[in-house]
């Protein structure tokens, strides 16, 4: 695409971002079905005669009594290894900003604009439904949760064309940095400035070895767990400590050609963070007593569950639909052959799946354990299998077109390993 090119709504992009992307979504999709494992298994464990030994698991505690760190084994999984999923988030976006295609501003613009409006909607539906009530959970429907949709995606089919994953993938990298400054802006409760200022002296370290390319784990991992430990004193949720972390990594390399260290580390931490994390995650916040169908049914009443059912499963795709039709409308964006608004509408809705980090903003709301959060787990679950099902039948009525896109995208007679559609 030239300077002078209008920009694409679903674009293709370049061949060397096309092929990282295959190989990032093939991860994130095993851990997409390791975290529905999780879910379901968190599910029927809450809901069986066993379910006080799952309230127990959750509830146990370890950690130093000394450092403050003597937390249940739920706040580990969301504190501590949801700053690896953040971390690897980071690393992402901050690679897709700095080396990927969002490095330039047009092609920024649409996936931004879409995870913005997927934010913004959802917000406000909620607020309206909530308004003089429970309007702190605002944000719990915001966010997409890009493991959970990819599983779906391959339930779906194999054959999706490379535009539509990468926005796909761009949308979320976008929509997780957003849900990390709420987390950081609106749902830090109490500030504690001396931790805060003190974790910026392991920051520095961090940030002053892996600028100078330092690899060593000995080195690294304990500034990084005095980071996360500080911030998480200072009252500022400790997944912020991951971003932060990220943010320090290197992403071209200081001499010469190759991945630099911030693709080092993604390509080391993405199998933990998909396949232990937020699984583990899952298994821990996930398990909520429904009540059976009563249960079921006084939630279909209360406001909170309503107002995120109804964020993830309208306000989601009408934020991104409006935002991206409206970059389309004032830049002059078009589509990439053979696509049409249909996959935009598709992949939208798609982004209502919200499930790691709504849940985690439940927990924030309205307290781990609460009434309101457990409405909250249910609502979240709701919303999003809701959201999986409508989208899996709008794009499986274009799987025809698909199926031509990505056999023409495997098309190379030159035999140069680049395919032709990428040359042209």
């Amino acid at each position: 695409m030239t300077s002078n090119s209008p920009p694409r709504v679903l674009g293709r992009g370049s061949w060397a971002e096309a092929r990282r992307i295959a190989d990032v979504l093939r991860k994130e999709t095993i851990g997409g079905a390791l975290l529905l494992i999780g879910a379901v298994v968190a599910l029927i464990w809450a809901n069986s005669p066993w379910a006080d030994r799952y309230h127990a698991m959750t509830a146990f505690t370890v950690g130093p009594h000394a450092l403050h760190l003597d937390l249940p084994l739920a706040m580990w999984a969301a504190d501590g290894l949801l700053a690896i999923f953040f971390f690897v988030a980071g690393l992402e976006l901050k690679r897709e900003f700095v080396a990927g295609d969002l490095r330039d501003p047009r092609r920024a613009a649409v996936p931004v604009a879409a995870a913005v409006g997927g934010v913004l909607v959802p917000a406000l539906l909620y607020s309206v439904v909530n308004w003089g009530g429970a309007v702190q959970g605002w944000a719990v429907p915001t966010a997409t949760d890009i493991a959970f949709a990819l599983a779906v995606l391959a339930v779906i089919g194999r054959h999706l064309p490379s535009a539509l994953r990468t926005f796909l993938l761009t949308l979320a990298v976008v929509d997780d940095l957003l849900a990390i400054v709420i987390i950081a802006v609106f749902y830090t409760a109490h500030l504690s400035l001396l931790p805060l200022l003190a974790a910026a002296v392991p920051l520095g370290l961090f940030a002053l070895l892996v600028q100078r390319r330092v690899r060593s784990w000995w080195l690294l991992l304990p500034l990084a767990f005095a980071t996360w430990a500080l911030v998480h004193a200072s009252g500022v949720h400790a997944t912020v400590a991951g971003v932060l972390l990220a943010f320090a990594v290197p992403v071209l390399r200081s001499t010469g050609p190759g991945p630099g260290l911030a693709e080092h580390f993604e390509h080391r931490f993405r199998p933990i963070s998909a396949g232990v994390a937020v699984p583990v995650f899952a298994l821990m916040s996930a398990g909520v007593a429904v009540g059976g169908l009563d249960g079921l049914a006084q939630a279909a009443r209360d406001p909170i569950a309503v107002g995120i059912t109804l964020g993830l499963v309208a306000g989601k795709p009408i934020g991104i639909l409006l935002a991206t039709w409206l970059v389309a409308r004032f830049t002059r964006a078009r589509l990439d052959a053979g696509l049409a608004w249909i996959d935009v509408v598709g992949l939208a809705v798609l982004a209502g799946i919200g499930f790691t980090v709504s849940l985690l903003i439940g927990e924030l709301a309205f307290g781990v354990g609460s009434d309101a959060d457990g409405r909250v787990k249910i609502a979240v679950l709701a919303g999003s299998l809701i959201a999986a099902a409508l989208a899996t039948i709008i794009l499986r009525t274009r799987n025809r077109a698909y199926r031509q896109l990505y056999e023409a995208e495997q098309v190379d007679r030159d035999r140069d390993d680049v395919p032709d559609v990428y040359q042209r």
